[in-house]
């Protein structure tokens, strides 16, 4: 798609940049896992993920809101020609941004032992301590983020995730790989671990500084009076306030989801701690399968917003529907047949990827082919909580979400603490749980939205071509587990196969239009390979 230095990135442009971001980032996370796991061990591998679980919490207090609040505005700011506003926009944010950093950073390096010994594994605090520096940095870094992303440019924060990825990779493996050989200390290992993670926070936050600043020098002049730095504080507060309080409730509720779940398999169901271990370390699996193709939808949800409030800002509603009708359906083309290849591939699908077999394959299956049907529900939630927060409702998704959670933690202490059903009722809870929220949030859309997405319609199209393909795949795998046991071939093919179907059936149904395509990267030479017409 042809596009001059002026004009502004469309939304699926700028999500096509995010996702692939995602992707790299993606398959350079995986290996980093692994090999992080055979270097450093059980033992420091926990006292890796002890510091990101402080890390964490306070990042999620810092960043869970804000951004989402700051992106808007700047947009609003930036479709109204007021610049001066863009930039006060930005600098209020960045002073808030820089103190909530900073209060994290300062607790995480000036009591990193006192944190360790409160949760209970003291060698931790190395890791800690290594990954202070981080909160700091990476809130900066969503300063400038946000900065972008309001504009609809998603290109620099593409950049610096992967830029950032990089960096812990090889720099994060060599320090634990030096100090375990050179000192063979595991805590202090751990620690080196993480230093790769702080080291590519600073390296992002270089990267995003540069740009700004090249960035800044671009935008046009203008003569607007800006808003004062304590109503624009107030009004990014408005905004990131709620979101945040939503953020921290679903935190707290899924921290209860998980005791409330493995006291009812100890309690009512019977199992020893180690078989329950074992239970919950299997759907702890089939939840990380359920996560690769939500996270594919993450950056449409991102890139929703900017383009909405901008739009929403010059009373284009018009195009404002149809930009949201142009996210579902999106969406629906990415998670259809994520989630019908997981329902109907979920048993080759553990197999292959946790080796599992006999009766901890068929829970694995069960487990995965619910998740399978909650990825929809679960990106439904992503993409209408940016759509409303994107209109100025940012109570109404944190109302939701809680009943949401609660509903969840009634269907899992029900089924969950049933002999019968046992930890196959956890993944029902969470189907529930997105059922509920999507549901409510489309009926708020509706009474408060003006203009609101059609849903149903942009969703059922890709319902139509994921289900043959769904009964495809089915047939092939069963065909092919009758001549041979190859886990490998009874996950790739059948998955292969059923990419092609999808994307003819997509095609044939015309279910991807010459307007979407014009709406990505290369969109003409997209359509003309699709032959697609206006």
């Amino acid at each position: 798609m042809e596009k001059s230095n002026n004009q502004k990135q469309s939304f699926l442009y700028g999500a096509a940049w995010l996702t692939a971001a995602a992707m790299i980032v993606k398959l350079i996370g995986a290996p980093y896992k692994i090999i992080l796991g055979n270097i450093i061990g059980d033992a420091g591998f926990s006292y890796f993920n002890t510091a990101y679980s402080v890390y964490s919490v306070l990042l999620m207090i810092s960043t869970a809101g804000l951004p989402v609040a700051m992106s808007r505005m700047i947009a609003e700011a930036e479709s109204q020609g007021r610049h001066n506003q863009l930039k006060r926009t930005f600098q209020a944010a960045f002073g808030i941004f820089f103190l909530l950093g900073g209060l994290g950073s300062l607790l995480m390096c000036g009591f990193p032992k006192q944190l360790a010994n409160r949760i209970g594994q003291p060698d931790a605090w190395y890791a800690i301590a290594a990954l202070g520096p981080s909160s700091l940095l990476l809130c900066l870094t969503s300063a400038f983020r946000g900065f972008f992303q309001g504009q609809g440019n998603m290109r620099p924060t593409s950049l610096s995730q992967v830029l950032e990825a990089l960096c812990k990779l090889f720099i994060g493996l060599g320090l634990a790989t030096f100090i375990v050989l050179t000192y063979h200390d595991v805590p202090l290992a751990a620690g080196g671990a993480i230093v790769g993670v702080t080291c590519g926070s600073l390296a992002a936050v270089t990267f995003m500084a540069l740009a700004y600043r090249k960035a800044l020098r671009r935008l046009p002049s203008s003569d607007d009076a800006p808003e004062s730095y304590k109503t624009t504080i107030k009004k990014l507060l408005a905004v990131a306030v709620p979101i945040t309080i939503g953020s921290a409730g679903l935190q707290l509720i899924a921290l209860i989801d998980v005791g409330l779940n493995m006291s009812r398999l100890k309690g009512p169901c019977g199992f020893t701690q180690a078989e329950a271990d074992t239970l919950k370390g299997i759907y702890d699996f089939a939840q990380t399968i359920f996560g690769l193709p939500c996270a594919l939808v993450s950056p449409l949800s991102v890139s929703v917003i900017p383009a909405i409030a901008g739009l929403l800002a010059k009373r284009e509603h018009r195009l404002v529907q149809a930009t949201e009708e142009s996210a579902v359906r999106t969406m629906g083309l990415i998670t259809m047949p994520c989630a019908v290849g997981l329902f109907v591939l979920s048993e080759p699908v553990m197999a292959l990827l946790r080796g599992y077999s006999g009766d901890s394959l068929a829970i694995a299956g069960r487990l995965l082919s619910i998740l399978g049907i909650c990825v929809v529900f679960n990106s439904m939630v992503l993409l209408t909580n940016s759509i409303m927060q994107a209109h100025g409702h940012a109570s109404l998704p944190v109302i939701n979400m809680f009943v949401g959670g609660l509903v969840k933690i009634v269907v899992n202490y029900i089924l969950v603490g049933n002999p019968r059903i046992h930890i196959q009722g956890a993944p029902i809870g969470t189907l529930c749980c997105y059922l509920c929220i999507t549901v409510l949030n489309v009926f708020a859309m509706r009474r408060h939205v003006e203009r609101a997405p059609a849903v149903t319609r942009n969703l059922c199209r890709p319902l139509l071509a994921a289900v043959p393909m769904g009964l495809v795949c089915f047939a092939v795998w069963k065909a092919l587990a009758l001549v041979t046991d190859s886990r490998l071939f009874l996950c790739a093919v059948p998955i292969a196969v059923g990419v092609v179907v999808y994307a003819l059936l997509v095609v044939k149904l015309r279910i991807i239009t010459y307007a979407d395509c014009m709406l990505l990267p290369k969109g003409e030479k997209i359509a003309k390979f699709l032959r697609l017409s206006q």
